[in-house]
């Protein structure tokens, strides 16, 4: 029996994420954006939209959604999905602010929401 054990890197400062904005980070899962919300919540996706793979870092980011670069997908930065009439999802990623730190789950439970 084994245990599942959270691993957490710290990927950078909030400060470092322009608000309404987004960083991208080099995971060996590969690129993750993360965005902060005007109100100064973080969140992380694959940075690649289920449409075209178009780079959501690059988007615009409202509200608590991001608007894809290439095609105007509107995704949730809450649920990774797009918004209707489109159809498709991103994988989410656990995100956390740690003393001003930002924190992504790499390992264990939940890593990644499907």
């Amino acid at each position: 029996m084994g245990f599942n054990v959270e691993q957490w890197a710290d990927v950078c400062a909030v400060e470092d994420i322009p608000l309404r904005g987004a960083r991208v980070v080099k995971t060996p899962a590969g690129c993750v954006a993360l965005f902060r919300t005007f109100d100064g919540a973080v969140f992380a996706l694959d940075d690649r939209c289920p449409h075209k793979g178009g780079p959501l870092s690059q988007g615009i980011v409202h509200a608590r959604a991001v608007t894809c670069p290439l095609h105007g997908w509107v995704i949730s930065l809450d649920t990774g999905r797009a918004q209707a009439p489109d159809k498709g999802a991103v994988r989410t990623r656990r995100a956390q602010v740690v003393d001003g730190r930002v924190r992504l789950l790499v390992a264990g439970a939940d890593a990644a929401a499907e």
